[in-house]
C-alpha cells in the first residue's frame, strides 16, 4: 500500500519552528492499529489522517506516538495547509471528528488559515490534585480545568518561562494534560503545554488548548481578539477570536516534506 504523506510546521511561517505534524491523505480508512504504527514510526507530536467524504468535507483523526487523540489543533492546521497546497484555488473546507464535530476552515489572502473550533472554557475546580502542585516548581495563582487539561494561571509572565515541571509527576494526571499561562507584555497571553501521559513531555504549539485559554483571557482582558504565544523551545504564534460558543484559532504553516509511505 502506498500512502501520501506531508510533514508541515504549523503556527509559523519559518521552517524548524512552530509545531511539526504529519498529514496522511487516505482514499479509504485503514485499520486503527496501522494508523498508530505509522504515527509511532513518524515520532512527531501528531500524525493526522484525513479522508475526503464529499465536496472538500473531510473526516479527520489524530494520533500521537502513544495513542489516538480526540482533538489536535496544530495537526488540523497542517492538514488544511496540505490540502490548500494541493489546490491553490481552494479557499474553504471542513473537517469532522468524532468528539469535536464539524470544524470549518478557510484560507485568507495573507496566508492565515482560520479554524473554527468548539469553545472549551475552563472552570475553577474545588479539589486540586496533589500531583499538580508537587509537579510544579512555582505555585500558581489559580487552577482551572476543562475536558482536556488543568490550567495553572500565573500573575507573572516570567514564571511561565522559568517554571520547571516534573513530568513523571504530571504524567499521573492522565487523562488530563497541563497548561501554564500568564498575561504577557508583548502578546495578550503566553503559555506552555505539558502532556507526558498522552504524548511528548512538552508540546511545541497546541492549537486545541487555545479553545480554553482564549475564552479565559478574553474575560480577564475584556477583549475578544487576542494574540497568543506558546513559549516552547520552537515557539509559535496564534491569533484567537472568541465567539459565543466557538473559538476561531488562526495561524500560518509551511511545508517541510512531501512523499510516500509504503506499508
Amino acid at each position: 500500500m502506498k500512502l501520501k504523506i506531508y510533514k508541515v510546521d504549523a503556527f509559523t511561517d519559518e521552517l524548524f519552528s512552530g509545531n511539526y505534524a504529519a498529514v496522511v491523505i487516505l482514499d479509504d480508512w485503514i485499520d486503527a492499529k496501522l494508523m498508530q504504527s505509522i504515527a509511532t514510526e513518524n515520532n512527531l507530536s501528531e500524525t493526522a489522517f484525513i479522508k475526503n467524504v464529499e465536496n472538500n468535507n473531510y473526516e479527520i483523526r489524530w494520533f500521537s506516538p502513544l495513542n489516538e487523540i480526540d482533538f489536535c489543533g496544530h495537526a488540523t492546521l497542517a492538514s488544511a495547509y496540505a490540502l490548500f497546497d494541493q489546490n491553490n484555488s481552494l479557499e474553504r473546507l471542513s473537517f469532522t471528528a468524532k468528539e469535536i464535530g464539524t470544524m470549518s476552515i478557510n484560507k485568507t489572502s495573507d496566508n492565515y488559515i482560520h479554524m473554527t473550533f468548539p469553545k472549551q472554557e475552563p472552570k475553577l475546580i474545588d479539589e486540586i490534585p496533589k500531583e499538580l502542585l508537587s509537579g510544579l516548581s512555582i505555585v500558581p495563582a489559580k487552577i482551572l480545568r476543562n475536558r482536556q487539561a488543568y490550567f495553572a494561571i500565573y500573575d507573572n509572565e516570567e514564571d511561565v518561562y522559568n517554571i520547571k515541571v516534573d513530568l513523571d509527576v504530571i504524567k499521573k494526571l492522565k487523562p488530563y494534560d497541563l497548561v501554564v499561562s500568564a498575561k504577557s507584555e508583548k502578546y495578550d497571553f503566553v503559555s506552555r503545554y505539558f502532556w507526558p501521559g498522552n504524548g511528548e513531555g512538552e508540546d511545541f504549539v497546541t492549537g486545541s488548548i487555545h479553545t480554553g485559554l482564549a475564552p479565559f483571557w478574553a474575560k480577564i482582558l475584556k477583549k475578544d481578539n487576542l494574540l497568543a504565544y506558546q513559549a516552547s523551545s520552537r515557539g509559535g504564534v496564534l491569533r484567537c477570536e472568541v465567539k459565543e460558543d466557538k473559538v476561531i484559532v488562526s495561524g500560518k504553516a509551511i511545508l517541510y516534506l512531501e512523499g510516500w509511505i509504503y506499508v
